[in-house]
């Protein structure tokens, strides 16, 4: 019922501007026709998105039986789908994105230097974040990057040691004041970060929108991701996309903007399942989706 009253709305609202624009023919097309294109888009946003979309999105997910929090964006059109996008979860690796925008600040504004050597014994780094031997990645030897290796490599393969010596550099309470002065409301730096689909794809608008001090370089990285199981896995080879993956207990999660000739878009999705391989799988079908809704449609 509630898509019925969503058309109706919009085929009266359609009919009003039409004759305001009959009525006044002084009037630029663009004075009446523009506001109108952002009602009817905040209409859908509040709707859930587009019904085509909703239910390509909704047909991807059939058949689930864990969480799924999911925000589709195109850039291009504003076309967009929401779902618990308000959701909070544990993020993984996700968090690196926050790590990264908070370097590239302080790069930019003399406090750190790309060339930078960060180092320090494994062993001593495992007992300050309480991984043990057996879940450790490495186990003993000293661990070193340049701040600008420690950036591509926590974010292109997910190298925990090169994101926890960096993150330690910036100061956590700098990257907590990066999530503060962006708005990022519901975004927890802590143990385990936390935030929401909505959040995330709010941080990457930003970043296509280069509202970040080193937002290209940020995303030529992003661009370079080799953890590539997830919202690339079905894509057609070629596809561009700059993304990042977080994982951690029963959380999978994958965020990225996928370019295209019809269009560049963000994808989030977050899930939440007793079996995380099948649920990637389900973001790589979701993804495959999406891209054939935004790409394939007249």
């Amino acid at each position: 019922m509630k898509i019925k009253y969503i058309i109706v709305f919009v085929l009266i609202a359609a009919c009003l501007i039409g004759r305001l624009i009959w009525n006044n023919k002084d009037y630029q097309k663009n004075e009446l026709i523009v506001p109108f294109i952002r009602v009817v888009n905040e209409v859908v946003r509040f709707s859930g998105g587009s019904n085509n979309l909703k239910q390509t999105v909704t047909k991807a997910l059939e058949g689930t039986e864990g969480n799924y929090a999911i925000v589709v964006k195109n850039l291009k059109t504003g076309e967009s789908y929401y779902k618990d996008e308000g959701k909070k979860y544990s993020i993984g690796s996700l968090y690196k994105l926050w790590v990264m925008a908070e370097a590239e600040r302080q790069i930019a504004g003399g406090q750190l230097s790309e060339t930078e050597i960060l180092s320090d014994d494994v062993a001593a780094v495992n007992n300050r974040y309480g991984i043990p031997p057996e879940a450790a990645d490495l186990s003993e030897g000293v661990i070193s990057f340049t701040v600008k290796e420690a950036i591509e490599q926590m974010i292109t393969i997910s190298h925990n040691y090169a994101a926890w010596l960096l993150a330690e550099k910036l100061g956590a309470n700098n990257v907590r004041e990066f999530l503060r002065m962006n708005n990022f409301k519901e975004s927890v730096y802590s143990d385990p970060p936390q935030s929401t689909a909505a959040d995330i794809a709010l941080f990457l608008e930003k970043l296509y929108n280069s509202e970040f001090v080193g937002s290209p370089q940020m995303i030529e990285i992003l661009k370079k991701q080799q953890l590539n199981s997830k919202l690339p896995k079905y894509l057609p080879e070629g596809t561009i996309i700059a993304h990042k993956t977080g994982e951690v207990d029963y959380f999978s999660h994958d965020a990225g903007i996928v370019y295209t000739d019809r269009g560049d878009y963000i994808i989030v999705v977050f899930s939440e399942s007793d079996y995380p391989p099948g649920a990637e799988d389900r973001i790589a079908q979701i993804s495959k989706a999406v891209y054939e809704y935004f790409t394939e449609k007249n």
